[in-house]
């Protein structure tokens, strides 16, 4: 294992990715959904300490690390977590914008062996743009423990690329994985994945525009994922691809035009909306590629039940404010008595600088700007602000590791998006909202602090 100065930290966020294709050194992209074990493999791999997070706020960047196996060197380039290359999020832009340009040469999805049909949404996607693409299904344990069997020879046979099991927490199955990659990289020709096969409307549309794309993508860039996703009208792409490929659609009259007409057919053929087309062809591939590999497939575990419950409008709204109510009142209550001892010793110190400057016979003025402006606003923003924020953190956080908060944001999503704006906000509303209500609750009068608090109480039974 090696590692050097820019492969993580500040380095790995301000080098320029690898754009080099024949140097000894290989770029391998790393991709999963959130919470697979993806940068529990990435450390594994690279011997990192990397722990990267996709809520807003939080610059998303890719990690970078050296692998050397059997005396060659590769670098893994660890993408965002993400649930889809549709770029319809930071996070999504980022890893759909590296395996377009960034020069990977291959590519390894992690999968979680618990939910395979999920996380296989985003294989399929990833398969579009890289063949030379390993599949690796992580938590193999875990899926062990609650009797879930993955046939992955089948899996390999379905999809068209080589699969690999590991357990990357005990780090099984690493070397496996290595000899797997490492030959699909060394092989002549890429593997044929098995394309997702759209409506007969759409895939007349995308050769209508592959002919006019092979000219334009210099095979730089597959044409028929790039004609589905300008059809779709990705407002992402357009930029990405005069960035990189020195092209850009919006100015080319002949592609416009002949876009133009690639829409008014789908419109015709009866596809309103082609995002929505899309997105039910690859989960019903995604489907139908889970029900060949899992034999009890048809039965629905306790964590899928757990998984509709928590999702579904009728029942996830309900537990979703039950939860962060929780959340709210154990940030409170938790941050009261340390606010208090906190505020105490810090005005305790301020006393004692008072009594000093009034022993050195300091002026007024001096006293008023440094001890009752900056020492007391200091004070009380630290007592205020410093105790909610050291219990809601690391709650948020267990929420992040359980998985949950993409859930709410997929709850939320929908209303967001009324007001323009992307469900994964709600969490930013979330951290402001709840510090806030604290600070309010520390400055109104302790009865109505009361009064709050029990109407809380009464709403958490």
């Amino acid at each position: 294992m090696g590692l050097t100065r820019t492969a993580t930290g500040l380095g790995a966020s301000s080098a320029p990715p690898p754009q080099s294709m024949d140097g000894p050194e290989r770029v391998v992209a790393l991709a999963g959904n959130p919470n697979v074990g993806k940068s529990t493999l990435f450390n594994a791999l690279t011997g990192l300490r990397q722990h990267t997070g996709n809520w807003p706020g939080k610059t998303v960047t890719v990690a970078q690390g050296r692998c050397t196996w059997q005396g060659r060197s590769d670098l893994l380039v660890d993408l965002p977590g993400t649930y889809s290359l549709l770029a319809h999020s930071a996070e999504e832009e980022v890893a759909r914008d590296f395996l377009c340009f960034g020069g990977a040469q291959g590519a390894v999805v992690v999968c979680d062996a618990t939910c395979l049909e999920r996380n296989l949404n985003l294989v399929l996607q990833t398969l579009e743009l890289e063949p030379r693409t390993v599949v690796c299904v992580n938590l193999l344990d875990e899926a062990a423990r609650k009797h879930i069997q993955i046939d992955l020879p089948a899996l390999a046979a379905h999809l068209g690329v080589p699969v690999v099991g590991i357990s990357a927490g005990r780090e099984e199955g690493l070397d496996h994985l290595m000899e797997v990659l490492d030959g699909l990289m060394a092989a002549q020709a890429p593997p044929t994945p098995r394309p997702v096969r759209y409506p007969p409307a759409v895939e007349f549309a995308a050769a209508k525009l592959r002919p006019l794309l092979e000219t334009r993508l210099h095979g730089q860039l597959d044409p028929r994922w790039t004609a589905l996703r300008l059809l779709e009208g990705d407002p992402t792409l357009p930029p990405s691809l005069a960035r990189h490929l020195d092209w850009d659609p919006r100015s080319d009259q002949v592609f416009q035009l002949a876009l133009a007409q690639a829409r008014e057919q789908l419109v015709r053929s009866g596809v309103d909306d082609l995002g929505s087309t899309l997105a039910a062809s690859l989960v019903q591939a995604a489907h139908e590629a889970a029900e060949a590999v899992l034999p009890q497939g048809s039965a629905v575990s306790g964590g899928e039940r757990l998984d509709r419950l928590l999702t579904a409008r009728a029942t996830g709204i309900p537990a979703m404010l039950l939860l962060l109510a929780g959340v709210l009142w154990l940030t409170i209550e938790g941050a009261n008595y340390p606010s208090q001892l906190l505020s105490s010793g810090l005005f305790w110190v301020q006393d004692r600088l008072t009594d000093l400057f009034a022993w050195l016979h300091a002026p007024e003025w001096l006293h008023g700007a440094l001890v009752l402006g900056v020492y007391r606003v200091l004070a009380w923003v630290v007592s205020v602000m410093l105790p909610p924020m050291a219990i809601f953190f690391p709650l948020f956080t267990l929420l992040e590791d359980f998985g949950y908060l993409p859930r709410v944001a997929f709850l939320l999503d929908h209303a967001f998006q009324k007001a323009k704006a992307c469900g994964k906000q709600a969490l930013t509303m979330c951290i402001v909202n709840i510090i806030l209500l604290f600070a309010i609750l520390q400055i109104i009068p302790a009865s109505t602090h009361m009064a709050i608090q029990t109407a809380l109480c009464a709403c958490l039974g």
